[in-house]
């Protein structure tokens, strides 16, 4: 079993200081507004949002990789909605994509599949919807 160590102390004001235990990586989390904290960083719930798009992302991306495509200026937004009932917990996550670069529909089948197979999406309860779109476009919005 692979295994990873995230080591987070409690501080003041309901925030957490997290370390990524191979990197030393530091960030913070907080309370949301609606729940009693300031939303001053990430809630721990963000980073659930955060970890589904990104990890779905890193899957493609090593598809893509594997296969000479290049996906560099893609993007993702996860939308993450909180249901209140019968307790406060993560009830949807939309994620859009926006990739450049793949012309292909063969390509993109493959990589809309190897998406769906991230390790995150995996782990979900049942009870999370999970709403995937991907947008297809041959360049950057902005023009790269």
């Amino acid at each position: 079993m692979l295994m990873s160590q995230i080591t987070a102390t409690y501080e003041k004001g309901l925030a957490c200081h997290v370390v990524h235990g191979l990197s030393g990586v530091m960030l913070m989390t907080d309370a949301p507004p609606d729940n009693n904290g300031l939303g001053r960083s990430f809630s721990p719930t963000d980073l659930v949002a955060t970890a589904l798009g990104t990890c779905m992302m890193t899957i493609m991306g090593i598809v893509a990789e594997r296969s000479g495509i290049d996906l560099s200026g893609s993007t993702i937004w996860v939308t993450k909605e909180m249901a209140l009932a019968p307790a406060r917990r993560i009830g949807k996550l939309t994620v859009v994509f926006n990739l450049v670069g793949v012309s292909s529909s063969e390509n993109r089948a493959r990589l809309e599949m190897a998406a769906r197979k991230c390790p995150v999406h995996h782990s979900l309860h049942p009870d999370v919807t999970c709403e995937l779109t991907f947008n297809w476009m041959a360049t950057n919005s902005d023009g790269d």
